[in-house]
């Protein structure tokens, strides 16, 4: 399962740069575009799981999120 916060921008907001060569991953719990890396683990590869890995979504959730609660036990 991707990470609900996770989208992909083909350009920014700013009206001085050129659309990207190709998408970048956005977070919207922090309003930023984030690496490669953390696209990685948003997108749950490589035995990944935003869930679990990731601080930003786990702040954001302040561990309420039920699935992480049932694998946690």
């Amino acid at each position: 399962m991707v990470c609900p916060y996770l989208e992909y921008a083909e350009e920014t907001d700013e009206p001085d740069r050129a659309a990207f060569d190709e998408p970048r991953a956005f977070c919207t719990v922090i309003e930023e575009f984030v690496q490669p890396m953390r696209a990685d683990i948003c997108n749950d590869r490589y035995d990944l799981h935003h869930e679990y890995h990731c601080e930003i979504y786990r702040e954001h959730t302040d561990g309420k999120d039920e699935h992480v609660e049932e694998n946690s036990e």
